[in-house]
């Protein structure tokens, strides 16, 4: 469904820089899994550098179950943020009026909170493999490690493992870490907290604690706390109005996010940044390409909206940003236009539709 909601953002972005005196040029290219079907390939070095033109890239979803699980996920995604350094996954957790909350008693000014996941290291370098038989020399110190402390022999038959290494670097951790209290202090928010696992994965994420601790007194005005990845799961259901900004590694982010989606209503409302503050950066809903609902005219636009919203913000276009956000509140508030996921029975084209009618109302009366 990325066609569809990709469709009604760019429809809601080209009302708001019409309307708000600001010049947008798209231009689409084919990059999926309809292409990769069709000639085999995902995103070649000519189709990076032809993209790092540009001043944003603008991304509808990727997945498709015709295609091996994973393939689209690194061959697009990871290879855009680690192509272009997209460091900073951004990912604002916010409740608008209107919107059911799975929690009891939440409203927005209870869930309105940013999340910063570092967007390049930790388990998502792909340094790993499996084995069993006669191993490559690259596997040979996991070989010995399982031997030592599992007594396995992996040549024997039906014995085989696999592994995959989780990899920070100070300098990765320094500058998520450091745009995490920049984004606070800009913000006005007074609170960051940490995000890890540092208790029983203490190599990789001690040096992340250490990097916080040593970031965090350049920022004296701002408070800071540690949480466990386990007990932020559970706090962010029980008191979710005690977050500001949470800064985290890769993949506890990943998963935090996902919940943090939930609370603000789903997928369909969740919108997020792969960021480079210094270069190239990428706006995308959160949520995947939902085969089973493509073509049907029923996906929620409004994450893929937001998005567009959050990429205004980033180019510097910040009254069209606001623009969108409130148009976007003002659909919701009314709540005569809603998708199915939201309660309603609205197509993704007529929620877009809204949109752009409610930004007209701002700027034309």
């Amino acid at each position: 469904m990325g066609p569809e909601v990709i469709r009604e953002g760019i429809k809601v972005l080209q009302a708001a820089s019409e309307l708000a005196g600001v010049e947008l040029s798209f231009e689409e290219f084919p990059y999926g899994a309809e292409y990769y079907l069709r000639t085999g390939h995902l995103l070649e070095e000519e189709d990076l550098r032809e993209l790092s033109r540009f001043d944003a890239i603008y991304l509808g979803a990727v997945g498709d179950p015709r295609v091996p699980t994973g393939l689209l996920e690194k061959g697009l995604l990871l290879t855009l943020r680690f192509y272009f350094d997209q460091y900073v996954n951004l990912r604002p957790v916010k409740l608008y009026p209107g919107v059911p909350c799975p929690l009891k008693d939440k409203g927005p000014e209870d869930i309105d909170f940013y999340v910063v996941r570092e967007n390049t290291e930790d388990f998502y370098v792909g340094l790993g493999g499996r084995g069993k038989g006669r191993w490559r020399e690259e596997h040979e110190m996991m070989r010995e490690l399982y031997h030592l402390k599992l007594g396995l022999d992996l040549e024997t038959e039906g014995e085989e493992i696999a592994y995959q290494l989780g990899v920070m670097s100070r300098r990765g951790a320094e500058r998520v870490i450091r745009y995490a209290f920049e984004l606070a202090r800009r913000e006005g928010r007074k609170k960051v907290t940490a995000v890890d696992k540092a208790n029983v994965l203490t190599h990789l994420y001690g040096l992340w604690r250490e990097v916080f601790q040593e970031v965090a007194k350049d920022y004296g005005e701002i408070e800071t706390e540690f949480s466990f990845v386990d007990a932020i799961t559970m706090w962010m259901v029980k008191n979710p109005e005690h977050y500001e900004v949470v800064v985290t590694p890769n993949m506890f982010g990943d998963i935090i996010t996902d919940l943090g989606a939930m609370l603000q209503g789903g997928m369909g409302m969740a919108p997020g940044g792969n960021l480079n503050p210094e270069g190239l950066s990428m706006f995308e809903p959160i949520h995947g390409s939902a085969p089973k609902y493509a073509g049907k005219g029923v996906a929620n636009p409004l994450a893929a909206i937001l998005a567009g919203k959050m990429m205004l913000e980033e180019l510097g276009e910040r009254e069209a940003s606001e623009a969108v956000e409130e148009a976007v509140k003002g659909v919701l508030r009314e709540g005569k236009c809603l998708t199915r996921d939201l309660g309603g029975t609205s197509k993704t084209s007529e929620m877009g539709d809204a949109v752009v009618r409610k930004l007209r109302e701002r700027y034309e009366g």
